[in-house]
């Protein structure tokens, strides 16, 4: 059976089951209740083991990749500057939209937090802008991964990349290598859990439904709803900027775009569309010869704009489920570690939803949140897979714009 109908059945059955328990017998489903919370708790966490070490072998790994080292040295800081910004502004809109569009969730707080779905405890203080800031600065990087403060920790381990980068190539190769097998291996460790995401999938929305009701299905499918409008959202902007920000014409950029943007919705893959981005470049833009394919490979491999927004929507659509209020310091730290961690999604389904992990326990998100979301994974990923090839393709021309002379091999290469 195909893995992402199974995984929509599970979802299905078990917010059936529990929304009947719920209407039937209150007892009878805080009886199921106990018996499938810790099933899908067992399952998060299995998910969580990985993320830390995941996270920050792949984003060191993507830093002292020979084309990432490249871009830096004959690029400079521009093209990493503008895939950042882009994330940033991205992350930083959707968070202000999903708290806007979820606010009206036909939800009632007070009922979730009686019920127990919401977290227990005093609520945590909410600091001030300048300690918030102080705080990006771990003491003590070991810390700052063992607390799941993945804010602190991705600055570091950027830090550390950047640093390596100017080692003696035989260190550096080495370092690459190993953070590359530690990626690998635990991507594998990833790919097992996932086989048995319809049982984590089936506990988690039996106890949502349970405890919630039917009220909880119409959120989900508004949650749906909301990313796949802000992803068609996102597209449209793309072709203005280019407008303004590239010499290329729109028209152009949408011929050189169609290709790829049609297999990224069919395949759900950036790097399955790889092959007609670089012709759609080649052909239809009006740029650098040899940027398209030294560019866009790494773009496809490490730049998400789809999960730019995906991200922090999935992160405040959660904290509403679960009737948790967000302050602004809550709210600006699922923006930026949303930006940076879209710099290291893993290539395998429904990894955006697996790396949101460490954005809901940066700001106290129930983390068992994303077993109902990766169910409901297929149709957004059709759109924010989309939205990752029009970010690709809008990055080449704003980046042949800034390049000049500096682009790979153009020294002497004029437009075509």
């Amino acid at each position: 059976m195909n893995k992402s109908l199974a995984l929509i059945l599970a979802l299905l059955a078990g917010l059936s089951i529990g929304a009947l328990l719920r209407a039937y017998d209150p007892a009878l489903a805080d009886s199921a209740i106990a018996l499938a919370d810790p099933v899908g708790t067992l399952w998060v966490n299995a998910i969580r083991m990985t993320v830390i070490p995941l996270v920050v072998s792949t984003v060191l790994a993507a830093l002292l990749a020979p084309g990432s080292r490249a871009l830096f040295a004959q690029l400079g800081w521009r093209a990493a500057a503008l895939l950042g910004v882009l994330a940033l502004v991205l992350s930083s809109l959707s968070v202000l939209a999903a708290e806007f569009a979820f606010a009206w969730l036909p939800l009632d707080d007070a009922r979730a937090a009686a019920s127990g779905l919401a977290t227990t405890g005093p609520a945590a203080e909410v600091p001030g802008i300048g300690e918030w800031l102080v705080s990006l600065v771990p003491v003590n990087p070991v810390k700052a991964a063992a607390d799941g403060a993945m804010l602190p920790l991705l600055i570091f381990t950027i830090s550390f990349g950047l640093a390596a980068t100017t080692l003696a190539e035989a260190s550096r190769e080495r370092l690459r290598e190993l953070t590359v097998a530690i990626s690998d291996t635990m991507l594998r460790i990833v790919e097992f859990v996932l086989l048995l995401a319809p049982v984590g999938v089936f506990a988690l929305s039996l106890v949502l439904a349970a405890r919630l009701g039917a009220s909880a299905v119409g959120a989900l499918g508004v949650f749906v709803g909301v990313v796949v409008v802000l992803c068609v959202l996102a597209i449209a902007a793309f072709y203005p900027l280019v407008a303004v920000a590239s010499t290329t014409r729109v028209r152009d950029f949408a011929a050189a775009s169609t290709a790829g943007q049609a297999l990224a919705f069919s395949a759900r893959s950036s790097l399955a569309a790889l092959p007609a981005m670089l012709e759609g470049a080649r052909e239809r833009l009006a740029v650098h010869r040899d940027l398209p394919g030294f560019f866009l490979p790494i773009s496809a491999a490490i730049f998400r704009p789809g999960s730019a927004v995906a991200i922090p929507t999935g992160a405040i659509f959660v904290a509403r489920l679960y009737g948790i209020d967000l302050g602004v310091a809550d709210l600006a730290t699922i923006a930026v570690t949303s930006a940076l961690l879209t710099f290291s999604v893993p290539s395998i389904p429904g990894g955006t939803i697996l790396i949101m992990a460490p954005v809901l326990a940066a700001v106290g998100i129930p983390v068992a949140g994303i077993g109902v979301l990766l169910a409901l994974d297929a149709i957004p990923d059709m759109f924010r897979t989309t939205t990752n090839v029009t970010g690709h393709m809008a990055a080449v021309t704003i980046l042949d714009r800034w390049a000049g002379d500096a682009a790979p091999g153009a020294a002497s290469t004029a437009h075509e």
